[in-house]
């Protein structure tokens, strides 16, 4: 079973930038598609970004893409999310999520607990 721990959020100007990783333990984490998603309170958790097993696909919110690069080093049983250009809207909490296979669609098997990102204008 793998759990997942994220780290790297916090308080950004707009404009600024931050990178999130998601640390998974046990030996199973190259088998798994991740993802990053965020949430405001009362609004509907919204996927961010998805990245095959393999890192041979990705897939990216159009709120998200040319700003947002999500990418995972198997080696070290981590996913990383880097947050470029940030903008309030950007302010969430985000939590990676985990499921085995590919396509990014569909329900996600494991979840870290999140990482509040606040963007200041």
């Amino acid at each position: 079973q793998v759990q997942l721990v994220e780290s790297g959020g916090g308080l950004v100007q707009a404009g600024g930038s931050l990178r999130l990783s998601c640390a998974a333990s046990g030996r199973t984490f190259s088998r798994y598609t991740m993802a990053w998603f965020r949430q405001v309170p009362g609004v509907e958790r919204e996927f961010v970004a998805a990245i095959s097993p393999s890192s041979s696909s990705k897939r990216y919110a159009d709120s998200v893409k040319g700003r947002f690069t999500i990418s995972r080093d198997n080696a070290k049983n981590t996913v990383y999310l880097q947050m470029n250009s940030l903008k309030p809207e950007d302010t969430a909490v985000y939590s990676c999520a985990a499921k085995i296979g590919w396509p990014e669609r569909g329900e996600y098997e494991l979840w870290g607990q999140g990482t509040q990102v606040t963007v200041s204008s």
